[in-house]
């Protein structure tokens, strides 16, 4: 970096800390605007983002579809809540429910995936009679959910910023892809098993076809829900609508958001007829969840995603990447999809702030060393050759 993309991006730290809870870590860098893969920032550099804003920015950035979109609703209806009907809020439900796996036919729209994974839960539990009351949740080791209580409470190791003084209800861990460890696990006290197909904040983790099939036998025996959290790798991410879809499992819920609505806050849950039986009026609630925005906008990014025939893009660019991108420091690739692993012989961390220099935008993981590639679905083959070129200039 240059002395005067030093002192902007520092100046920009310093605006922050004022007024802001001390509580994240940055990257070195100020966006400014973005167009399409490409984000510009204040001192002026052009980078690829390969990493989309922790996979939110779905069809990129300044897309005209999602513009034109977000511009026409706000014009028309800015806000109303869940207290009225709305047309829009029905057709994008009945969008992403065609969109998502075969069988679950309801959505329940909130505004984010620790949001979206507190319902889940919460309907797992809600699906057992006090006569048949469950009370624990199985987990898979590595697993991220979330930061609210239910969510953080089935998130690998989260002990160390959890901060309430228990949690709502018991979870056991079991090792990923240990199908006897599971099978053991669910007792008839298991509510639900919760598990990301491909994990993404233990560094794109893909738990496989596999032993997604095993769990979907071993719950449905054991009389538990299985919950499947595509917060970070659905809406398109592994080249298919859902981790669902690509793996040929159906779960009994299913929780989305990040690009649901292409970087508008929205989540959503989706559920078959038998998990959401019995449900009745104020039995679950959110305010700004199913907005007249975010309706327009997931209904605008399905469109979008199916009209430009994305999801081939997907598959296509991501085998280029196998092919390219295991160079330099990256000793292997991991994940699926646009969700992806690139695993380093040096500190990862050290690897994202070379790239940085190089023109590339990239991210870390809870794997020291595994840097995650989360770009968006309108990424181009010519970036993916940009990012194979930049890793080749970093020594192994």
């Amino acid at each position: 970096m240059t002395e005067t993309a030093v002192e902007t991006v520092l100046q920009a730290e310093q605006d922050e800390a004022r007024w802001l809870l001390p509580v994240y870590a940055h990257t070195p860098v100020e966006p400014v605007r973005g167009e399409g893969t490409i984000v510009y920032t204040s001192d002026g550099r052009a980078l690829i983002d390969f990493y989309g804003g922790h996979a939110v920015a779905l069809l990129g950035y300044r897309h005209p579809r999602l513009v034109a979109a977000l511009s026409r609703q706000a014009e028309e209806l800015f806000f109303q809540s869940n207290s009225v009907p709305l047309s829009l809020r029905a057709r994008a439900a009945g969008r992403l429910v065609r969109f998502g796996p075969e069988g679950l036919t309801r959505a329940f729209l909130v505004n984010s995936g620790a949001e979206a994974n507190e319902n889940a839960l919460r309907l797992a539990f809600r699906n057992f009679s006090s006569q048949n009351r469950r009370t624990r949740i199985v987990a898979v080791e590595g697993a991220f959910h979330g930061r609210t209580a239910a969510a953080a409470a089935v998130t690998w190791k989260s002990e160390g910023w959890y901060a309430f003084p228990r949690t709502p209800f018991d979870v056991t861990f079991v090792p990923r892809g240990d199908l006897d460890a599971l099978e053991a696990a669910l007792g008839p006290d298991v509510a639900a098993m919760i598990v990301e197909p491909v994990q993404g904040q233990a560094g794109a983790f893909d738990l496989g076809a596999d032993y997604l099939k095993g769990a979907r036998e071993r719950t449905r025996a054991a009389g538990t829900l299985l919950i499947f959290d595509e917060v970070q790798c659905g809406m398109g991410r592994t080249g298919h609508p859902f981790a669902a879809q690509a793996y040929g499992v159906t779960p009994d819920l299913l929780t989305t958001a990040k690009g649901l609505a292409g970087g508008f806050p929205a989540g959503a849950v989706l559920a078959s007829e038998e998990a959401a039986a019995g449900l009745g009026k104020g039995d679950l609630g959110t305010t700004f969840g199913g907005g007249p925005l975010a309706c327009a906008l997931i209904e605008t990014v399905i469109d979008t995603i199916e009209s430009e025939d994305l999801l081939p893009r997907v598959r296509t660019l991501s085998r280029l990447i196998r092919d390219t991108c295991r160079v330099g420091p990256v000793t292997a690739i991991q994940g699926e999809g646009f969700l992806l692993g690139l695993r380093t012989t040096r500190p990862a961390r050290n690897v994202v702030d070379e790239l940085l220099g190089l023109g590339i935008l990239a991210g870390t993981s809870g794997d020291p060393h595994v840097v995650r590639l989360l770009p968006p679905l309108v990424l181009e083959e010519s970036h993916v050759h940009a990012l194979a070129k930049a890793l080749a200039e970093i020594r192994p």
